[in-house]
């Protein structure tokens, strides 16, 4: 199938596609702040720049679009076109996440990856039950660490998590 724009519509289009302070993002810092949750974004002296931190409590939170992370929810579809780009391209995003949640974990960091269908679509979780599951994973000890908390995925050690 040919792709319906042509190289210059294509090119802009994906220009204007935020790697940082995007709507899941923002939309989970929103419920950050609603639960007095202080925080840092896009710490870029962390393995991978998480895109919020609670230094204090060594915890990296990655906000992950569904989509190019290729996430195994409805929010997730490959692309019909092009699938020589895009397969090895979503391959190659899932296997970088591995890596960065790894290199933070093995530097004693608890890392929370929160997908983008946790906070909007049919998925999405009710605020107050988010709120109060991440505050109750933020406060764990170190024993509890693998929270459950629905389209949320909290990895403790390299080889306990699912990207």
């Amino acid at each position: 199938m040919v792709d319906v724009h042509n190289p210059t519509v294509r090119s802009h289009n994906m220009r204007a596609i935020r790697s940082k302070h995007t709507k899941p993002e923002l939309r989970f810092r929103e419920l950050l702040d609603s639960a007095g949750i202080c925080y840092e974004v896009h710490s870029k002296d962390l393995p991978g720049t998480p895109d919020i931190v609670l230094r204090d409590l060594k915890i990296a939170m990655f906000v992950n679009g569904c989509f190019w992370h290729g996430h195994s929810c409805y929010l997730f579809k490959m692309p019909e076109t092009r699938r020589e780009f895009w397969q090895p391209k979503i391959e190659g995003t899932k296997e970088r996440d591995r890596r960065k949640c790894e290199s933070l974990i093995q530097e004693g960091w608890r890392v929370l990856i929160v997908w983008e269908c946790a906070l909007k679509g049919r998925l999405r979780l009710p605020v107050d039950d988010l709120i109060g599951s991440l505050q109750a994973w933020i406060a764990a000890d170190a024993d509890k660490r693998d929270y459950q908390i629905k389209n949320i995925e909290c990895a403790s050690e390299p080889s306990n998590h699912s990207l």
